[in-house]
């Protein structure tokens, strides 16, 4: 049995969808969600719903219990997602559960002089538990997805430019449905035990590519202007972005800018068999 963590949001739900398509029965696959009536899809697919909460120790080992294989996608709450996975680890170990893919997230720095420690912090303490543990695992270090990128340059690009300040830095995003057909071809293939895989896309990028490539798609002139922080952050607050929202953003731009976003390490085509959908082929999609 197959357990997917997370399953209601863009990653486990895509992931079970590849675990389908590779031929895994439904009645092999386990979907761990808070509230059911979120899943009624994955219901309808066949799959087998878990109730479970990562504040709930109980519920998870209740969850657990059984489970060949366990898909520990992150958590989407940074504020509370460091002491919630401690407890997913605990309730595994536990429980008994023998395999762990853990989605973790690319960095290079794993202190408070990170730019991005915001983020890192829950995963590095995550990703020593799970060592801790004797569990055996596999841990995917994602890249930032190349479906936020439009996000981050918001919806008037082509009216207002690339405005991010991320300055000269590069990243190797990679798309995320690609980052979850690879981790459906590990949780049913060998030999991956014990690795820790880069998932990025097969080239790094700057934000002023992003600006060229989007005016070759769009045949519309779009600069890239990277401002300071504080200029970036007064401009978000001007047109009403809340304000975590306007810190995560700043913050991402400052680790692209300080590099640690960029890598020379691309596992992900090795996983999928094929090269990885590049920045280029995505954006040119979503703006031609």
């Amino acid at each position: 049995m197959i357990l997917v963590t997370g399953a209601t949001g863009h990653f486990g739900k895509a992931t079970i969808r590849f675990l389908l398509k590779k031929g895994v029965a439904a009645k092999g696959i386990s979907a761990l969600v808070r509230d059911e009536s979120k899943a009624a899809d994955l219901k309808d697919l066949g799959i087998t719903l878990i109730q479970g909460d990562y504040n709930d120790q109980d519920s998870l080992l209740k969850a657990f219990t059984g489970i060949d294989k366990l898909l520990f996608v992150s958590g989407n709450d940074i504020t509370k997602r460091g002491p919630q996975q401690l407890a997913v680890v605990k309730a595994a170990k536990e429980s008994g559960v023998p395999y762990i893919l853990y989605t973790s997230f690319e960095r290079r720095k794993e202190d408070e002089t990170s730019p991005i420690y915001f983020v890192a912090e829950s995963h590095v303490q995550t990703e020593e538990a799970i060592k801790e543990s004797g569990i055996a695992f596999t841990i995917f270090r994602n890249n930032l997805y190349t479906d936020y990128i439009p996000v981050f340059i918001g919806d008037k690009v082509l009216e207002t430019g690339v405005y991010w300040p991320s300055g000269n830095g590069k990243l190797s995003a990679a798309v995320r449905e690609e980052m979850a057909e690879a981790a459906a071809n590990v949780l049913t293939s060998e030999g991956h035990e014990g690795k820790e895989y880069i998932i990025s896309g097969e080239e790094n990028i700057s934000f002023s590519d992003v600006a060229r490539i989007i005016s070759k798609a769009s045949g519309t002139d779009v600069a890239f202007v990277s401002p300071t922080q504080d200029e970036y952050k007064a401009a978000l607050t001007a047109a009403g972005v809340p304000a975590e929202y306007i810190t995560m953003f700043a913050g991402f731009a400052e680790g692209i800018k300080q590099g640690e976003f960029e890598t020379d390490k691309h596992d992900l085509s090795k996983l999928l068999g094929r090269k990885a959908t590049s920045v280029e082929e995505f954006l040119t999609k979503q703006y031609a």
